[in-house]
């Protein structure tokens, strides 16, 4: 029962969309990694498996575009998987969440990582998609209730434009603090505007010394085809065009520079760095 409503609940959030149908159970994990004097985890929370049908990916392009583009990166020709990761930063005495995935097995994890709910300080929001929102509440109440949960201010309005988030959004209201793009977080935690995905779609830039990295949130969905082809459409895009720009500068800044990302869709644990190829760019996971 508990698990057909997991279900129903995946499905309302994401609002009728493909993804709403192909929701799947990962193990519950939680992966560290040490940047500068901060610590991270990668946490588990769901994965997607989506037909290569041309209403998702490559809806410019074609199935057939896109089959022969996974087939040269020798992956599956019909379906497209996708992680749903969240990232974990232990910053000082403050403990950020950045993404709550669909509400799998996030909680799971959280605890493989060694805290519970309680212990957030902040929850950042990448996009207020249900992929990124659906673990702010947990039975109509908020999951993690000692957490202010920050998100940029267009993004907000966006979301309570929306009458399927109502519930949602009358629950997490009080917990709410919205920031301008480019906002400084905390001290080594800064928001970067990602423009098109969502009317504030932001990324997250972690610094620690030298180190540094960047939350990319959905500025890229697939490790494969959104590095192979990043002038290629998503349907899930709010405004294709400039997702399309910001995708590709994006990637150039980050091949350029060899940052440090995490992508929540890549393949677990979604750490790695962007490099450039003849035609466009791969995705190198970390060691």
């Amino acid at each position: 029962m508990k698990r057909l409503i997991a279900l129903v609940t995946i499905s309302t959030l994401l609002a009728g969309s493909a993804l709403a149908q192909t929701a799947g159970q990962v193990p519950a994990d939680a992966t560290p990694y040490t940047l500068g004097d901060i610590q991270l985890y990668s946490l588990r929370d769901m994965q997607f498996v989506i037909p290569n049908d041309g209403k998702v990916f490559g809806i410019d392009a074609g199935p057939q575009a896109v089959a022969e583009v996974l087939k040269a990166n020798n992956a599956p020709t019909d379906k497209i998987t996708l992680s749903v990761d969240a990232l974990l930063v232990k910053d000082e005495a403050r403990l950020i969440l950045i993404d709550t995935g669909v509400g799998g097995v996030l909680g799971d994890s959280l605890k493989k990582a060694g805290y519970g709910p309680a212990d957030i300080t902040d929850v950042l929001i990448s996009h207020p998609h249900g992929d990124h929102i659906g673990g702010l509440v947990k039975e109509g109440k908020p999951a993690f209730p000692n957490a202010k949960i920050r998100i940029a201010e267009a993004d907000w309005a966006f979301l309570k434009g929306q009458a399927n988030q109502a519930a949602l959004v009358a629950a997490i209201t009080p917990q709410v603090e919205t920031f301008a793009p480019g906002a400084v977080i905390t001290p080594h935690v800064k928001a970067v505007a990602i423009e098109g995905h969502t009317p504030g779609h932001s990324g997250y830039e972690i610094a620690s010394g030298k180190d540094r990295l960047l939350a990319i949130g959905d500025a890229a969905h697939s490790s494969i085809i959104s590095l192979a082809k990043p002038d290629w459409s998503i349907q899930f895009d709010t405004d294709k065009t400039e997702a399309k720009q910001s995708r590709r500068a994006l990637l150039t800044e980050l091949a350029k520079s060899n940052t440090l990302i995490f992508a929540p869709h890549f393949p677990y644990p979604g750490l790695g760095h962007v490099a450039a190829s003849k035609d466009g760019f791969v995705f190198v996971p970390v060691k």
